[in-house]
């Protein structure tokens, strides 16, 4: 007969596990965090801000069996999409979708057309450069002046808020729908260190990590980007 000790122990081994499975489902099938790593979709995101991403909304894919949940919605223009980068099929990209399959993208001198129809910029992106990059010889695509392209079926067309400063689909091409993951929702957290910029760990000194500990603790409340926390990412 089993002792009540470890029966205790495989009881608690039980809710560990059961806790553990239900993290993995919701963090790879419904929400998961995401930092922002880049300047391409400033000012709308900026480095060091912290995101949630509904993964639920374009069909979250179940862990282990790779299956696909329908979707309740498709990805459309304007919306903030994380996805996995189609070249290496494996880093996470965060991008605005501009247009979806059929649709022909144009861009003329830096404003972006779709369909014939100007696609107004977004609220808070930027063009970093006022010089217009012409095209190249045999009128070849610049970031300035692309297209006509047209979005090939179960493709998207993403471009970075920061316009002059952004590597998406007018370099390397549309994103395939098996790769998108999900929808940036809500800025949960953002840290500015570029604000009394931390020190660099290094293995070589020890001291290294709790110097950073100590340098962060001071400047905790200058650092925070507290006006960004729990913004609506749009």
């Amino acid at each position: 007969m089993a002792s009540k000790t470890s029966l205790s122990l495989w009881d608690n081994f039980k809710q560990i596990g059961v806790a553990v499975v239900l993290a993995l489902l919701i963090k790879t099938s419904i929400v998961e965090a995401y930092k922002i790593p880049s300047q391409s979709m400033e000012d709308t995101l900026l480095v060091g801000d912290f995101l949630l991403a509904n993964k639920f909304v374009y069909g979250a894919r179940l862990p282990f069996v790779g299956w696909r949940l329908p979707a309740i919605d498709e990805p459309k223009p304007g919306d903030v999409i994380i996805f996995i980068f189609p070249r290496d099929g494996v880093t996470k990209y965060i991008k605005r979708c501009v247009a979806v399959a059929g649709d022909t993208v144009l861009i003329k001198d830096k404003k972006l057309f779709v369909n014939g129809k100007r696609f107004e910029d977004p609220e808070k992106s930027k063009f970093v450069k006022t010089r217009i990059e012409p095209r190249g010889p045999g009128g070849t695509d610049s970031p300035d002046n692309f297209g006509p392209f047209i979005v090939p079926p179960g493709h998207y067309f993403m471009m970075g808020d920061n316009r002059d400063n952004s590597y998406d689909s007018r370099w390397w091409g549309p994103v395939p729908r098996q790769n998108i993951l999900g929808e940036a929702m809500i800025i949960h957290w953002s840290w500015d260190d570029e604000v009394h910029p931390s020190g660099e760990v290094k293995i070589s000194d020890p001291l290294s990590v709790p110097r950073l500990f100590v340098h962060n603790a001071i400047y905790f409340f200058e650092k925070v980007r507290w006006g960004r926390l729990f913004t609506v990412v749009s």
